[in-house]
């Protein structure tokens, strides 16, 4: 099974900008979709963006335009790049294979913070 390590997280000012990376103990060529979750305090974990092994993305309605997941097979990772930041986009980001699900194993995850 891949264990993942989230990294990147900090706290930024609105407007500004992070890149999230998730790093992968093991191969992810073999997983057909990764993606970027996340849960703000008292709310549920969401979908952000899910990238398949061709590439093709998808994204919550939320953060269209502003976020960009990507994949490098050849290094096992994953990333979130996060642009235009919000107060909103605060939360604890996780990275997964996609669907995910509460049973399955999650990292400890990164923590970004957006101040107003």
């Amino acid at each position: 099974q891949v264990q993942v390590v989230e990294s990147g997280g900090g706290l930024v000012q609105a407007g500004g900008s992070l890149r999230l990376s998730c790093a992968a103990s093991g191969s992810i060529f073999s997983i057909d979709a990764m993606g970027w979750y996340r849960q703000a305090p008292g709310k549920q974990r969401e979908l952000v963006a899910r990238i398949t092994r061709g590439d093709s993305a998808i994204y919550a309605d939320s953060v269209k335009g502003r976020f960009t997941i990507s994949r490098d097979n050849a290094k096992n990772t994953v990333y979130l790049e996060m642009n235009s930041l919000k107060p909103e986009d605060t939360a604890v980001y996780y990275c997964n294979k996609y669907p995910a699900y509460a049973y399955n194993s999650w990292g400890q995850g990164t923590r970004v913070t957006v101040s107003s």
